[in-house]
């Protein structure tokens, strides 16, 4: 649901250039996590340095580059072809999945994610999945791409390595890193096309948002369900963007639902559900056999 709004707030915001957004949102994204995350970050700080390559490559593709590849797309694409892009995260998380961390899903689980996919496709083109050809793509929806190997990539590295640090602690370090990589660019980028102005209060107000939920609420609960499940299984659930994206649009810039989208959301979610539940009863059915071993011997 957050996500969502990051699509939505970042097409609101698009006079704003693609920097200057994703540095400010992680500024603000930082002086609320320094509180909260410095203590832990400092008892943390000798297995940052050992795990110092994940841990930097977690922090460009989850938290640098990603969004700021969103809002570069924004600039030049709509919200719906983003929001198709974004469908093809979880697709690339569970290949990914399969070739680096040797994931293995059942036969069922495959066609929950297909379902889901097919689910999105549907909610953004409103049923006319045949007319993905007959789009408007651009240089917008190439610069999505590298959003989606970004994300993937950052699904992959929080499963294997997650874990070893705190939550707030890591992601204070993480956004740091994030404000003193963005700061050049921000100046690069308002050398060439002048200082952008600012509109109070709808970019302070955007730019909290962006900072509060996206960029730390939404990714503490995203690192934590990938924790509980898997990089694939949680990624299908950003399956429900476009839902999100959706009913948001409908509430805040007076689009209508129409009844393919409805269809299409009863899609995603029946797909989530299938790939979830099956997961869930795997993982109960070797559990139970490991149990039924330690009792035999």
């Amino acid at each position: 649901m957050f996500y969502a709004g990051n699509i939505l707030i970042g097409k609101g915001m698009n006079e704003l250039p693609p920097f200057t957004i994703a540095f400010f949102r992680l500024l603000v994204a930082f002086i609320l996590l320094l509180p909260i995350g410095l203590l832990a970050a400092w008892r943390d700080r000798k297995r940052f340095w050992i795990y110092k390559t994940p841990f930097l490559i977690m922090t460009l593709t989850g938290i640098t580059f990603f969004n700021t590849f969103i809002y570069g797309a924004l600039q030049f694409t709509s919200a719906s072809n983003v929001a198709v892009l974004e469908t093809a995260i979880p697709v690339m998380t569970v290949i990914l999945s399969a070739l680096l961390l040797k994931e293995k899903l059942r036969s069922i689980q495959w066609f929950g994610i297909s379902l889901s996919f097919l689910g999105a496709l549907s909610v953004v083109l409103q049923g006319g999945i045949f007319e993905l050809s007959a789009m408007n793509w651009n240089i917008g929806d190439a610069i999505m791409i590298g959003a989606i190997i970004c994300w993937a990539f950052y699904s992959i590295l929080v499963k294997q390595y997650m874990n070893l640090f705190h939550p707030f602690g890591s992601l204070l370090v993480m956004t740091g890193i994030s404000v003193l990589i963005l700061f050049p660019f921000v100046i690069v980028e308002w050398s060439i096309i002048g200082i952008p102005s600012f509109e109070l209060p709808s970019h302070l107000i955007g730019t909290l948002y962006l900072g509060i939920f996206p960029s730390f609420i939404a990714l503490v609960f995203y690192n934590r369900a990938v924790d509980f499940l898997s990089a694939s299984r949680a990624s299908v659930f950003l399956n429900f963007l476009p839902i999100f994206t959706m009913v948001g649009a409908y509430f805040w810039l007076n689009e209508t639902i129409t009844l393919y989208q409805v269809f299409g959301s009863l899609i995603v979610i029946f797909g989530v559900t299938l790939t979830t539940y099956f997961s869930k009863s795997s993982e109960e059915s070797k559990e139970n056999i490991k149990e039924e071993k330690q009792i035999i011997e």
